[in-house]
C-alpha cells in the first residue's frame, strides 16, 4: 500500500463514521414506539412481583 492511498481511506473512513453517527443520531430521536413501552412495563411489574414473593 502506498502513502498516497492513506489519505484517501481515511477520508473514507470520516466520511462512513459521520454517516452512521447521523443514522444513530436519528433513531435514537424517534424514540420506543408506544407498545414496546408498555410491554417494559409489563414486565417490570412482573419482576417486581417476583422480587416480592421471594
Amino acid at each position: 500500500m502506498t502513502t498516497s492511498e492513506d489519505p484517501k481511506k481515511a477520508k473514507i473512513a470520516e466520511y462512513i463514521d459521520q454517516n452512521l453517527k447521523q443514522v444513530f443520531s436519528d433513531l435514537e430521536a424517534d424514540g420506543m414506539p408506544e407498545q414496546i413501552t408498555d410491554l417494559l412495563l409489563v414486565l417490570r411489574a412482573q419482576d417486581e412481583a417476583q422480587k416480592a414473593k421471594k
